[in-house]
């Protein structure tokens, strides 16, 4: 029993550390200006650029192969953008002001200032998701079926009752997350905001124009391993077998990018001064 004290004493001191520093991190996520209207842009541009598609996309033939959700989600290729700023600014505007010298000294346990950075932005996130994703597919189910793409074409219903569109739903909303974890790792890494935004954004954004320019195999191949050509598969309703990967590996994919690098961004934290 003795032998335990000591141990259960240390558990209890990072149980309390853990807590008290969830608690400051949400507080600077709520007080901080710029953070409710980045990701009131990101869900406003979201929902906006889709319903410049859904507005701009119609089906007369009598066999469609316009996937619906993926038309009513395309605004995330716009608004994760966004979520990429927001999720750098998590850790990246405390080295530009030097608040992390602070922060760090109230924490000496740097892995838990990451984790605990992480778990409130992945709630801010999936927030703002569950606000983009809502009305985007709201968009879609009003003003696609009267362009002829709809249940009328054999095409599934934009309806969370509808498991293909349920499950792209869910998975475009852990897609934002995990874009944002994948931000705030890399800020964690480069200490830098702009070089983290430039990194992750064209993590994004390259691979698409590498797989178009790579020819049909090798460029099959590249949208298998891309962050957001694989990740964005989870949209997929129509046509899965297809695709270059199915769309929960392809999730798969962009977690183990964000994975790593938050454990990169920790590594850095732990052997690095601030």
């Amino acid at each position: 029993m003795t032998a335990l004290a000591p141990r259960e004493a240390s558990r209890a001191r990072t149980a309390s550390t853990a807590g008290a520093t969830l608690q400051a991190e949400w507080t600077k996520a709520r007080t901080a200006p710029g953070t409710f209207w980045l990701l009131l842009a990101g869900a406003g541009l979201t929902v906006a650029l889709g319903l410049l598609a859904d507005a701009a996309t119609r089906c007369q033939a009598a066999a469609c192969a316009i996937d619906p959700a993926k038309t009513a989600l395309i605004g995330v290729y716009l608004g994760q953008a966004v979520i990429v700023i927001a999720g750098v600014s998590a850790i990246g505007g405390e080295y530009g002001n030097r608040m992390i010298l602070t922060t760090l000294t109230a924490t000496p346990r740097r892995s838990i200032v990451l984790l605990a950075k992480a778990v409130i932005l992945a709630g801010l996130v999936a927030v703002t998701g569950v606000v983009a994703v809502g009305g985007s597919l709201l968009a879609g189910r009003l003003i696609l079926p009267g362009h002829g793409i709809g249940p009328a074409r054999g095409l599934p219903p934009l309806s969370l009752g509808d498991d293909a569109v349920l499950r792209a739903a869910i998975g475009t909303v852990l897609y934002l997350v995990l874009i944002a974890l994948l931000s705030l790792g890399t800020a964690a890494t480069t200490r830098d905001t702009a070089t983290a935004t430039g990194t992750v954004l064209a993590l994004l954004y390259l691979f698409p124009i590498i797989a178009a320019v790579a020819g049909a195999q090798a460029g099959r191949h590249v949208q298998q391993v891309g962050p957001m050509t694989a990740g964005l598969a989870i949209q997929a309703t129509i046509g899965l077998r297809d695709l270059p990967i199915g769309p929960w590996a392809g999730l798969g994919v962009l977690a183990a990018w964000a994975a790593g690098a938050l454990i990169a961004g920790a590594a850095s934290l732990r052997s690095r001064d601030a």
